[in-house]
């Protein structure tokens, strides 16, 4: 066990201070859950993970059902989750996410963006060997024993554990002291600063480490699968902005809900 090294210059930019745009990320999420598994959390888990990382955002409990409802409905929106590789200035590596009903548009938008920013859009398989998909757990430790709660994840498909501070920016998800490594995004507690411990696991092992997690009676304040840089890349703070302001761009399209990178 150990620290969880943090992405560190965010504070550049306020991104997703927008809380709009958090709680239209989270809707999307809330659809996609409720149309492959039913509007139930009890029966649904990544419906059940979702409503967690909502609350982790403040997102209303009438905002929460409301979108339950809608995505239970005839005539709710069918998003596609799709991702797009591209590659920033100086040589970062950019992985969009996006959820989308139309990708003509959100191809057209994602590459507009990266071409005006001094970047290119890439092919497909040209940077995603340079992330690992994981499932990310974040969790207040107060209480917890550490190293009694690592020995039990172990055997539950463990790989990493760590601590970590919630974000630097009051209401917000993503900063200096709440991003592992090559995520420009996620849901990570709602006190600035704040300890929290950060737990990962291989993809693959995401619903048996949420299954003991459940077992244990510990309930994470986000849980979440993320792409990890496994080929960082450091800047200096001249052009980090550069690569920072276009991931700002990318992460403010209607379409895109997250953008991992491999900027350090």
């Amino acid at each position: 066990m150990g620290r969880i090294f943090e992405v560190r210059k965010h504070t550049m930019f306020a991104r997703w201070n927008r809380m709009a745009k958090q709680f239209a990320r989270i809707a999307k999420d809330i659809t996609m859950a409720v149309k492959s598994g039913g509007p139930d959390p009890a029966s649904n888990p990544t419906l059940r993970r979702v409503i967690q990382n909502a609350r982790a955002v403040n997102m209303p409990k009438d905002k929460i059902e409301a979108a339950i409802k809608r995505a239970s409905g005839r005539d709710a929106t069918n998003y596609h989750e799709v991702h797009y590789e591209a590659y920033a200035p100086h040589g970062v590596a950019l992985l969009v996410e996006a959820a989308t009903d139309n990708p003509t548009r959100t191809v057209a938008s994602v590459r507009n963006i990266v071409t005006k920013n001094g970047g290119n859009l890439a092919t497909s398989g040209s940077v995603a060997f340079l992330f690992k998909r994981m499932g990310v757990f974040r969790l207040d430790p107060a209480g917890i024993d550490q190293d009694d709660l690592e020995l039990y994840l172990i055997d539950h498909g463990l790989e990493e554990m760590g601590e970590s501070r919630s974000d630097e920016r009051a209401d917000t998800t993503s900063g200096p002291g709440a991003l592992p490594p090559g995520t420009a995004g996620g849901t990570a507690g709602n006190e600035a600063g704040k300890p929290q411990l950060v737990i990962r696991c291989a993809f693959a092992d995401f619903g048996k480490l949420q299954e003991a997690l459940e077992a244990r009676g510990i309930t994470p304040l986000s849980a979440e699968h993320e792409y990890i840089s496994t080929a960082p890349t450091e800047l200096p703070e001249e052009q980090a902005a550069e690569v920072l302001a276009l991931i700002d761009k990318l992460e403010q399209d209607d379409d895109v809900q997250r953008v991992f990178h491999t900027l350090i």
